[in-house]
């Protein structure tokens, strides 16, 4: 099977894709195909609005979709020459739904050089064994997305609001991964949002933005949670577990313990860095190979850990990963002697603290 690429290297591939399009370096087919609708529809959208001037749209720009498409249709549309214009654009959108989509493997194997096809192919991938594949890799651009990794997200906010001409704060972009997961097309949504709300004379998006705009206690959440428990801060920590339980559904237990679980794994892993090399011969690691282990994006957060990793020691680590594996099972109704989530959560923190 072959390895997932890196989020950094999807988002290299779709800006390079971008900067293609806005350079009028096209290619006669664009098959953009898996997890990530985000991606797909800024890609198909940039080929719709900037190959063709307004007036030539009326004549050369075609929308399909899917479902409602036979493919004899969709390749006479393909093999059609454009009005006074260059190029034509076609856009297959919901290709997935797309009955014998295999069967456009006639058009692929000629395509017209005046003719840009566009196949959307969402939460999907064509079958990599079939011809047709096979001839349309030789000549089309074939991007492909993968669902990122939660930690990953903070990156691609990151860039996303660059593209949108401004900067967000390291830990603001956390907090919205930590509260929005890893919806792209939400987050995305809640960038443009926040840019149009924060003064025209400001290009950052901060924590305090994000708590006003957005509804997230920049002391109230998960990330607060995590470092307080780290720092061994019994107060604050409880004070969080406090403001938990009055909004159950917007902090539900099992995602706080899959943050800790994060957390703590990144921990014990940089203990173990740190371990390894106080051993003869033992190498001490670098920042880069740090944040490669620990799977982090910023050093912001590199002390954080660093910090974390003297109050405990690495049995103690692997002790309150324990810990978080039983009451993962205890969230889920087995050994809880149905306690609440608020209970188990003063629970689990006073366990792992002492």
């Amino acid at each position: 099977m072959a390895k997932k690429p890196k989020a950094k290297d999807i988002i290299a591939d779709y800006q390079r894709i971008l900067n293609d399009v806005k350079a009028r370096k096209f290619k006669p087919i664009y098959l953009l195909m898996g997890d990530e609708p985000v991606f797909i529809d800024k890609i198909a959208n940039a080929l719709a609005n900037d190959v063709l001037s307004e007036s030539e749209k009326a004549f050369n720009l075609t929308i399909l979709y899917g479902k409602d498409t036979k493919v004899d249709a969709a390749i006479t549309a393909c093999r059609r020459f454009p009005m006074m214009s260059d190029y034509q654009v076609i856009i297959i959108r919901e290709a997935q739904d797309l009955s014998n989509i295999n069967q456009l493997e006639v058009y692929f194997k000629s395509p017209l050089k005046s003719t840009i096809l566009v196949i959307c192919l969402k939460g999907k991938t064509m079958d990599k064994r079939s011809v047709a594949y096979k001839e349309v890799v030789k000549q089309a651009e074939v991007f492909e997305t993968y669902t990122f990794y939660d930690n990953e997200i903070p990156e691609w906010i990151n860039l996303e609001a660059k593209s949108k001409g401004i900067t967000i704060q390291d830990k603001a972009a956390i907090l919205l991964s930590e509260f929005l997961g890893n919806d792209l097309s939400k987050i995305s949504h809640e960038i443009e949002k926040l840019k149009t709300v924060i003064p025209s004379d400001r290009k950052q998006i901060t924590v305090d933005d994000i708590e006003r705009n957005v509804g997230i206690s920049k002391d109230y959440n998960v990330f607060e949670l995590c470092n307080a428990i780290g720092k061994r801060d019994f107060v604050k920590s409880y004070k969080i577990a406090d403001y938990f339980a009055k909004s159950p559904k917007d902090h539900p237990f099992i995602v706080t313990i899959g943050q800790l679980y994060t957390f703590f794994s990144k921990v014990l892993k940089l203990q173990m860095l740190n371990f390894n090399a106080k051993k003869p011969g033992g190498k001490i690691a670098s920042e880069a190979e740090k944040l490669a282990k620990l799977g982090i994006s910023s050093s912001f957060f590199l002390k954080d850990y660093e910090e974390v990793a003297k109050k405990y020691s690495p049995p103690q680590s692997v002790k309150i990963i324990e810990y978080l594996r039983e009451y993962d099972l205890k969230s889920k109704g087995i050994g809880s002697n149905n306690q609440s989530e608020e209970d188990l959560l003063k629970e689990l923190i006073f366990k792992i603290m002492h």
